[in-house]
């Protein structure tokens, strides 16, 4: 979905950011008083003596603000901040609903996958009708020899993927 910004309106946005300037970004952004979200997912990294539990940013270079045209030039100069991202021309608008269901996925399910859109061979679009997840849609699809579900994010061309029985799942 793609609008032009509107002085009173506020959206949530997709803000691309420096590599690894994520977390930098999110902490300005906030101290200002500006509302944004960066979904981050907790993985073993591995160093030459020790290994330890961090906590990344699930969609790098990438980070979500509810903002109005008000604030779009204050958080295009925050250091690290690079671009919001455009189509056609106009600032792309992700809908709250799926920033909801990002949020859902992560507080429900701890092996969340990132996948590029170019990776996924096309799948049945189906709905899910039991869980936590339930009302939700997305694609089901075979993914490294299991079942799953990929809830596509919309202009950054990557999809969440989380494991379910089948029988959580309906034909849309």
């Amino acid at each position: 979905m793609v609008q032009k910004l509107q002085a009173a309106e506020a959206h949530w946005h997709i803000l691309y950011t420096k590599p690894r300037f994520e977390k930098k970004v999110y902490s300005r952004l906030t101290e200002a008083g500006i509302d944004c979200y960066l979904p981050l997912h907790k993985t073993i990294k591995q160093w030459s003596d020790r290994r330890k539990w961090v906590e990344e940013p699930l969609f790098r270079s990438y980070l979500f603000v509810h903002t109005d045209m008000k604030n779009y030039y204050t958080i295009l100069n925050t250091q690290g901040a690079v671009k919001f991202i455009h189509f056609g021309g106009e600032v792309a608008t992700i809908r709250a609903k799926k920033i909801e269901e990002i949020k859902l996925l992560l507080s429900n399910f701890s092996d969340v996958e990132i996948v590029d859109m170019q990776d996924i061979a096309p799948a049945d679009e189906v709905r899910v009708v039991a869980g936590p997840l339930q009302g939700m849609t997305g694609k089901a699809m075979q993914y490294k020899g299991k079942q799953v579900l990929a809830v596509e994010i919309e202009h950054i061309g990557q999809s969440m993927v989380v494991q379910l029985p089948l029988k959580y799942l309906e034909k849309v």
